[in-house]
Protein backbone atom coordinates (compact mmCIF):
# COMPACT_ATOMS: atom_id res chain seq x y z
CA UNK A 1 0.00 0.00 0.00
CA UNK A 2 2.62 2.53 0.99
CA UNK A 3 4.72 1.58 -2.61
CA UNK A 4 1.09 2.30 -4.36
CA UNK A 5 0.78 6.10 -2.13
CA UNK A 6 4.42 6.83 -3.28
CA UNK A 7 3.40 5.51 -7.05
CA UNK A 8 0.81 7.84 -7.58
CA UNK A 9 2.75 11.06 -5.37
CA UNK A 10 5.49 11.00 -8.15
CA UNK A 11 3.15 10.42 -10.86
CA UNK A 12 1.15 13.67 -9.26
CA UNK A 13 4.19 15.34 -9.06
CA UNK A 14 5.13 14.99 -12.94
CA UNK A 15 1.60 15.92 -14.08
CA UNK A 16 1.55 18.77 -12.27
CA UNK A 17 5.33 19.70 -13.37
CA UNK A 18 4.51 18.43 -16.71
CA UNK A 19 1.24 20.72 -16.88
CA UNK A 20 2.98 24.03 -15.50
CA UNK A 21 5.82 23.32 -18.54
CA UNK A 22 3.43 22.75 -21.01
CA UNK A 23 1.51 25.50 -20.40
CA UNK A 24 4.28 28.09 -20.37
CA UNK A 25 5.85 26.63 -23.75
CA UNK A 26 2.27 27.30 -24.98
CA UNK A 27 2.46 30.77 -23.44
CA UNK A 28 5.78 31.48 -24.66
CA UNK A 29 5.22 29.85 -28.34
CA UNK A 30 2.06 30.94 -29.34
CA UNK A 31 1.19 33.68 -26.67
CA UNK A 32 -1.91 32.47 -25.71
CA UNK A 33 -2.88 29.01 -23.73
CA UNK A 34 -3.72 25.99 -25.32
CA UNK A 35 -6.99 24.54 -22.65
CA UNK A 36 -7.49 21.43 -23.72
CA UNK A 37 -4.04 20.09 -23.54
CA UNK A 38 -3.79 21.96 -19.92
CA UNK A 39 -6.95 20.82 -18.69
CA UNK A 40 -6.27 16.67 -19.48
CA UNK A 41 -2.85 17.13 -18.22
CA UNK A 42 -3.59 19.12 -14.89
CA UNK A 43 -6.61 17.47 -14.20
CA UNK A 44 -4.60 13.77 -15.16
CA UNK A 45 -2.38 15.45 -12.05
CA UNK A 46 -5.62 15.58 -9.91
CA UNK A 47 -6.80 12.11 -10.66
CA UNK A 48 -3.37 10.65 -9.66
CA UNK A 49 -3.64 12.75 -6.26
CA UNK A 50 -7.02 11.27 -5.60
CA UNK A 51 -6.34 8.06 -5.60
CA UNK A 52 -2.60 8.72 -3.45
CA UNK A 53 -4.63 10.42 -1.05
CA UNK A 54 -7.51 7.78 -1.06
CA UNK A 55 -4.76 5.16 -0.85
CA UNK A 56 -2.78 7.16 2.36
CA UNK A 57 -6.21 7.59 4.27
CA UNK A 58 -6.99 3.70 3.72
CA UNK A 59 -3.01 2.62 4.38
CA UNK A 60 -3.68 5.08 7.47
CA UNK A 61 -6.93 3.61 8.87
CA UNK A 62 -5.41 -0.09 9.09
CA UNK A 63 -3.45 0.60 11.15
CA UNK A 64 -0.79 -1.67 10.42
CA UNK A 65 1.68 -2.93 7.81
CA UNK A 66 0.03 -4.63 5.19
CA UNK A 67 1.89 -8.34 4.50
CA UNK A 68 2.64 -6.55 0.78
CA UNK A 69 5.23 -4.44 2.48
CA UNK A 70 7.15 -6.24 4.63
CA UNK A 71 10.28 -7.51 2.66
CA UNK A 72 10.72 -10.30 4.39
CA UNK A 73 7.23 -12.39 3.66
CA UNK A 74 6.38 -15.20 1.46
CA UNK A 75 3.02 -15.12 -0.75
CA UNK A 76 1.75 -17.38 1.36
CA UNK A 77 1.71 -15.20 4.17
CA UNK A 78 -1.76 -12.80 2.40
CA UNK A 79 -4.95 -14.12 2.75
CA UNK A 80 -5.63 -17.15 0.21
CA UNK A 81 -8.99 -16.52 -0.40
CA UNK A 82 -8.92 -14.15 -3.85
CA UNK A 83 -12.30 -15.80 -5.38
CA UNK A 84 -13.48 -18.35 -7.33
CA UNK A 85 -11.99 -18.37 -10.71
CA UNK A 86 -12.89 -20.72 -13.81
CA UNK A 87 -9.47 -20.85 -15.51
CA UNK A 88 -11.09 -23.65 -18.48
CA UNK A 89 -14.30 -20.94 -18.71
CA UNK A 90 -14.60 -19.86 -22.43
CA UNK A 91 -16.98 -17.63 -22.18
CA UNK A 92 -15.36 -14.39 -21.54
CA UNK A 93 -13.35 -14.94 -24.70
CA UNK A 94 -16.80 -15.08 -26.54
CA UNK A 95 -18.31 -12.37 -24.86
CA UNK A 96 -15.24 -10.21 -25.23
CA UNK A 97 -15.24 -10.60 -28.97
CA UNK A 98 -18.84 -10.21 -29.43
CA UNK A 99 -18.31 -6.97 -27.35
CA UNK A 100 -15.89 -5.97 -30.01
CA UNK A 101 -17.83 -6.57 -32.55
CA UNK A 102 -21.00 -4.97 -31.55
CA UNK A 103 -18.64 -1.69 -30.40
CA UNK A 104 -17.09 -1.70 -33.96
CA UNK A 105 -20.76 -1.88 -35.98
CA UNK A 106 -21.89 1.38 -33.59
CA UNK A 107 -18.62 3.12 -34.66
CA UNK A 108 -17.87 2.27 -38.05
CA UNK A 109 -20.53 4.44 -39.62
CA UNK A 110 -23.29 2.90 -38.18
CA UNK A 111 -23.02 -0.18 -39.23
CA UNK A 112 -26.27 -1.69 -37.82
CA UNK A 113 -26.52 -4.70 -39.44
CA UNK A 114 -22.91 -5.54 -38.01
CA UNK A 115 -24.48 -4.47 -34.33
CA UNK A 116 -27.64 -6.39 -35.28
CA UNK A 117 -25.76 -9.68 -35.57
CA UNK A 118 -23.86 -9.22 -32.80
CA UNK A 119 -26.00 -8.31 -30.46
CA UNK A 120 -27.45 -11.73 -29.98
CA UNK A 121 -23.97 -13.56 -29.23
CA UNK A 122 -23.47 -10.59 -26.50
CA UNK A 123 -26.64 -12.29 -25.40
CA UNK A 124 -25.98 -15.77 -25.80
CA UNK A 125 -22.22 -15.27 -23.94
CA UNK A 126 -23.76 -13.36 -20.91
CA UNK A 127 -26.14 -16.05 -20.46
CA UNK A 128 -23.30 -18.76 -20.99
CA UNK A 129 -20.74 -17.18 -18.48
CA UNK A 130 -23.60 -16.62 -15.53
CA UNK A 131 -24.58 -20.05 -15.81
CA UNK A 132 -21.68 -21.76 -16.81
CA UNK A 133 -22.05 -23.54 -13.29
CA UNK A 134 -25.56 -24.66 -13.63
CA UNK A 135 -24.73 -27.80 -16.51
CA UNK A 136 -21.39 -29.97 -17.94
CA UNK A 137 -18.68 -31.63 -15.90
CA UNK A 138 -19.15 -28.46 -13.33
CA UNK A 139 -22.54 -27.92 -12.25
CA UNK A 140 -23.48 -27.29 -8.55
Amino acid sequence: MKSNVVIFGILTAYFVIVGGAYIAWNLITHGYLEWVGAVAILLSGGLTAFIAVYLWLVQKKQGGVLVEDIDDSDIDDGDPELGEFSPWSWWPIVLAFALALFILGLCIGFNFWLTFLSAPIVLVAVVGWVYEYYRGHFAR
